[in-house]
């Protein structure tokens, strides 16, 4: 499969998961934000492409440097400098400050390496870190691992199919 082809059905994927969630939220009664360093809004704009999502998209805070990510979320700079901007620790202080600062009951983070530079051996090119939190304030952490050969573009493209889907699949989970 061409990387055309892989971006072309990413994107396709996410207009769908981005459906599912318009159409799921609102039998939950749920409301949701987004908290995006690496993906740039593109999370947001998935979800509001759809008509309708004024009934669960709440708001999203695009926060791409530090102190944005302290300004609008509270993340401590502390935290930032002990794990830095991509980490486990800031996707969970990026997720919860998009539940704090908002009126909803789910929220997604993302922050990570895009590329196609400012990979390091430690945290290379294709490494996202995602937020995920909902109504029970359970809060969690996930690693993405992206090809590192991919384009700018294919990683964003797979974090915002990953970060629906796991909306959906937090929404849905008994």
């Amino acid at each position: 499969m061409t990387e055309a082809d892989m971006l072309a059905e990413f994107r396709a994927d996410s207009r769908r998961l981005a459906q599912e969630i318009i159409d799921t939220f609102p039998s939950i009664g749920a409301m949701l934000a987004t908290a995006e360093s690496c993906t740039g809004g593109l999370i947001a704009g998935a979800i509001t492409d759809i008509a309708g999502s004024s009934a669960v998209f709440d708001r999203g805070f695009v926060t791409y440097s530090n102190e944005a990510k302290q300004d609008m979320l509270g993340v401590r700079p502390a935290t930032l400098e002990g794990f830095g901007a991509v980490s486990a620790q800031v996707a969970t202080e990026m997720v919860l400050g998009a539940r704090r600062r908002s009126r909803a009951q789910f929220a997604v983070s993302v922050t990570g390496v895009a590329g196609p530079g400012g990979g390091s051996a430690e945290k290379p090119v294709g490494l996202v870190w995602m937020g995920l939190s909902g109504p029970d304030d359970l809060t969690s952490a996930v690693e993405l691992r992206w090809e590192s050969s991919w384009s700018r573009d294919l990683i964003r493209a797979a974090t915002v199919r990953a970060a629906l889907e796991a909306l959906i699949g937090r929404a849905t989970s008994p």
